[in-house]
């Protein structure tokens, strides 16, 4: 049996690339034979920037309620929060000494980061976001990690950190895979193809899962194209093969088959077309949203099923690892 862990941020509302990129391979993975899955809402990544408390936990909820109505089922995979499991924030200051600050330093995203800001004021959360990334995995036993390009190398740190653990104490922790989507692992910015799909951008770059019809065929039309109006799938015109993709996804039709019906056919065509089958989409899984989401008493069982299920996983890994180490 295979185990895949995985997570999602509460840091802001969900996108098209946060449903393409990872909700609906979590729904259609977790038919597969010889699988056990476990994804959790990831709010102590999300306190790295400062959040309204109120407002992080209605999206704690929602979350959950996303993850229900694009069809993951609880009864068959573990749906928990990482901040009810405390084992989580334990293994990241015990993992924290078998990584060093070169290591940390080297981090794309802190990197990134800092050259926006500065890196004197960033917060240390940011900085040991891998450390506590490792945590989530490693306290699973994980097999595979289902994540975007962008987390490639946080997954190779995780991996890093595991070896030179089990090095030292003997074998304790599974070496766990990185696993890409061949098409959604990275949905790209409506404005900007060479960035990911991201709601701290501006508010034209992405296409929220809870937008209205009208917003969602403005943005697709507005959005950034080449110059030669060909309907083509290539690494040399990224802004519409970004586009192909979404529309390949929620039309459920392969490049070759959209590129054929758009023969001959421009831009702007495509991109109203594609702003109607994507509304149309998320119009169908709002509604399934808003009756799920209503119901709070349901969404607190499914939470508190999940982390006793997770958290017995999780207390058994933190007694081996403590006791080790000679903490217990």
């Amino acid at each position: 049996m295979k185990r895949v862990v995985s997570g999602i941020k509460p840091s802001g509302d969900l996108t098209i690339g946060n449903y393409l990129g990872a909700m609906k391979r979590w729904a259609d993975n977790q038919h597969l034979d010889g699988y056990e899955n476990f994804f959790f809402v990831a709010n102590l990544h999300a306190i790295t920037v400062k959040q309204d408390a109120g407002l992080l936990r209605k999206r704690t909820f929602d979350i959950v309620a996303w993850l229900l109505t694009v069809g993951v089922d609880p009864n068959k995979s573990v749906i928990f929060i990482q901040s009810m499991i405390p084992a989580h924030s334990e293994i990241c200051w015990i993992l924290n000494n078998y990584v060093t600050m070169g290591e940390l330093a080297k981090m794309t995203q802190f990197k990134d980061k800092s050259l926006k800001s500065g890196k004197e004021g960033q917060f240390v959360g940011l900085y040991d976001y891998p450390v506590l990334m490792a945590g989530d995995v490693l306290l699973y036993d994980a097999d595979e990690i289902p994540v975007g390009m962008d987390q490639t190398q946080h997954i190779e740190l995780c991996k890093a950190i595991a070896q030179r653990f089990n090095n030292i104490h003997g074998e304790t922790f599974k070496i766990p895979k990185a696993t890409l989507s061949k098409t959604t692992a990275k949905i790209m910015s409506l404005n900007d193809a060479t960035k990911k799909m991201s709601k701290s951008e501006s508010a034209d770059s992405f296409i929220g899962l809870d937008e209205d019809p009208d917003s969602i065929i403005k943005k697709f039309k507005r959005a950034v194209t080449d110059s030669d109006n060909k309907i083509s799938f290539s690494k040399d015109k990224p802004e519409i093969s970004n586009l192909l993709t979404i529309y390949s996804e929620f039309a459920d039709k392969t490049f070759d088959e959209i590129e054929k019906e758009y023969e001959g056919k421009g831009y702007g065509v495509f991109k109203n077309d594609l702003g109607e089958i994507v509304s149309q989409k998320l119009k169908d899984i709002q509604k399934t949203f808003s009756e799920i989401r209503d119901d709070e008493e349901r969404l607190k069982n499914v939470i508190a099923e999940g982390n006793s299920n997770a958290g017995i996983i999780a207390n058994e890994k933190m007694n081996v690892v403590k006791g080790i180490l000679g903490l217990a």
